[in-house]
């Protein structure tokens, strides 16, 4: 059974993730509000760890290579590296680019989520610096898959889902998010194109949120200002995958 999928985010009053571009209710920088309210909150939800994409975890990491993918996928087994009772640092990083050093983030294990795809040497150098592996299909994409292995492999029952938007957006598509855990801070970015909560890529005509509504379950007032809001997801009967 796959884990409950909450996406836990903090944007601007506009939408937006870019945190260096907002300013204080203070006039000063933002930096130590948004961590503290974000933090605080995440700690509240009960989660056995987060989750990122590749760009995200880009920032915990020292470097990132530019791999040698299989011309044809091949089935093998996830790897549970020594977990040692903490909780779990998730990346989607189905082309293995990312060059893990330890399997230690913030105290956190890591666990790579990667494509069929990915060639043995890269999943040796995980196992020898102890981080985790799961697949998420021939391409990738599979992501209802990863995240059933997440639960029956890893015995994760709540996880938190952190960005940014492109990630965001392809659990939403698939339907895998129960719960939009949101953080308002009192600021304004306005500009276009940055990124936002959920930037899925598609077309025009896409609606990755269809079949989805959503039902607010909870409101708080923080500190200086920011708003937390929780909205539960419910899905249409057939949209669920």
């Amino acid at each position: 059974m796959r884990p409950r999928i909450i996406c836990h985010m903090i944007a601007s009053v506009d939408g937006r993730l870019t945190t260096e571009r907002w300013t204080a209710p203070d006039g000063g920088p933002a930096a130590a509000l948004v961590h503290k309210a974000y933090d605080a909150t995440a700690a509240r939800l009960g989660s056995q760890g987060w989750m990122v994409g590749r760009t995200t975890m880009a920032d915990y990491v020292e470097r990132e290579s530019a791999p040698q993918l299989l011309d044809r996928p091949i089935r093998r087994a996830s790897f549970e590296g020594r977990r040692n009772g903490r909780n779990l640092a998730v990346v989607l990083d189905p082309s293995g680019k990312l060059v893990h050093t330890s399997d230690d983030l913030d105290g956190d294990h890591a666990v790579a989520i990667v494509s069929e795809r990915v060639d043995e040497v890269y999943l040796e150098a995980l196992r020898a610096t102890g981080v985790s592996y799961l697949f998420s299909g021939p391409d990738g994409s599979d992501l209802a898959g990863a995240m059933a292995t997440l639960g029956e492999v890893f015995g994760v029952t709540t996880i938190l889902l952190q960005g940014g938007g492109t990630i965001n957006g392809a659990f939403l598509a698939a339907g895998l998010i129960d719960e939009f855990s949101t953080l308002i801070f009192p600021s304004v970015d306005g500009l276009a194109g940055i990124p936002s909560i959920v930037d899925y890529r598609g077309i025009s005509t896409d609606r990755p949120a269809l079949g989805q509504s959503l039902h607010l379950i909870g409101n708080e007032m923080l500190e200086g200002g920011v708003v937390w809001l929780r909205h539960g997801v419910s899905h249409r009967a057939g949209t669920t995958l």
